[in-house]
């Protein structure tokens, strides 16, 4: 999974990427540009996989990951409705999802490029600079359309006409400032949408990035931007990021131990991985023994087929059946062979669907 990082200049949006990858990019506020993005993985929380190595002894224990891409001093032409240059633009295009970061923590000695802190002012002009990336990628695909209809056979000339006609219906909504998630579009015509990886049909993250003194109305910050983006495609999560990067910085005992005096219950990163994983629908499911403890993450209607190939193509090309038990039943009996006992350990075709939680043990011949 990738998710590209994007926000207004000194919004703190690299101090988030070093706080979820634990690394050390430049976040100087007058930094020079840097032609090359920060890029990093972040290890994803799950104590559950923690209890399978324990509970097996494993030698290895491999957290699933997340790739994060934050482009420094690429977004310069933000407000000024020049939209995004190449380099940004490829790697938003590619992304799974887009983490929206928002100012709103005060900072004399970095100044807000407008001269106040307003988070939905800010909201907005991202929110346009995403139209009008799509309105440039519809415009170049619709003089294609045009052109290739000139010389298009028959049969090939029916379904680019169809295509045109969605372009068009599209671009004049963008127009009028209206993103394509809230343009109503059918079941249908969203899939024809999936190639075109448009901007503002992307699943979002919005991170309101706060003060520390602001931890206690986080609830209440995060619920005044829910009425903005209903849509089930964005998620709004508000957190310090100073504070977050500071902490990944201590060790774990000492980490935890402020977090208590803030009354913090877990850290904000792993609320922001958690609803990364929810937003786009995706699950854990492990597979477990002496040799490594493994977790792998998959969409939530997955068949036991394609899990399978997500640990390896051999497996699911030779793929005869899958050993499943989920996670609590596995824990509750207190190892495989009680639960195999209980009945617990199931046998598996390729269309079982792999649920949020299953301990699979793969069986195939090649």
């Amino acid at each position: 999974m990738e998710i590209c990082i994007i926000g207004l200049p000194k919004s703190g949006k690299t101090t988030i990427f070093n706080a979820l990858t634990k690394g050390t990019a430049e976040t100087k506020p007058y930094a020079s540009a840097a032609l090359a993005p920060n890029i990093g993985m972040a290890k994803v929380p799950e104590p559950r996989l923690a209890a399978l190595t324990s509970m097996f002894h494993s030698k290895k224990t491999t957290p699933a990951e997340i790739k994060y891409v934050d482009i420094a001093g690429a977004t310069k032409t933000f407000s000024k409705s020049e939209g995004f240059d190449g380099q940004l633009l490829s790697y938003l295009s590619n992304a799974d999802a887009l983490i929206h970061v928002i100012r709103n923590f005060n900072n004399e000695t970095v100044p807000h490029i407008e001269g106040s802190i307003d988070p939905k002012r800010d909201a907005a002009t991202l929110d346009m600079e995403l139209i009008f990336s799509d309105l440039a990628i519809i415009e170049r695909k619709i003089q294609r359309l045009e052109s290739s209809l000139k010389s298009s056979k028959p049969g090939e000339r029916d379904n680019a006409i169809k295509e045109q006609a969605l372009m068009k219906k599209i671009k004049e909504a963008l127009e009028k400032e209206i993103p394509i998630w809230q343009q109503k579009l059918t079941a249908d015509e969203m899939k024809g949408l999936a190639n075109y990886q448009f901007l503002t049909a992307k699943p979002m993250l919005i991170v309101i990035n706060i003060d520390e003194n602001q931890l206690a109305q986080a609830q209440e910050i995060e619920a005044q931007f829910r009425s903005l983006y209903p849509n089930a495609q964005f998620d709004i999560i508000a957190l310090c990021g100073k504070l977050e990067m500071e902490l990944t910085q201590l060790n774990d005992a000492d980490a935890e131990a402020f977090r208590k005096d803030l009354n913090l219950s877990e850290p904000a990163l792993n609320r922001l991985i958690k609803r990364s994983y929810k937003l786009l629908g995706l699950i854990s499911f492990f597979t477990t023994g002496e040799d490594e403890s493994k977790a792998w993450t998959i969409r939530n209607d997955t068949q036991a087929l394609k899990a399978a190939g997500k640990i390896h193509s051999d497996i699911e090309r030779g793929f005869i059946r899958a050993e499943v038990i989920h996670f609590d039943d596995l824990i509750r009996t207190g190892g495989m062979a009680e639960a195999r006992k209980q009945g617990l350990l199931r046998l598996e075709g390729k269309g079982y669907v792999v649920q949020d939680g299953d301990v699979i043990n793969f069986l195939f011949n090649v």
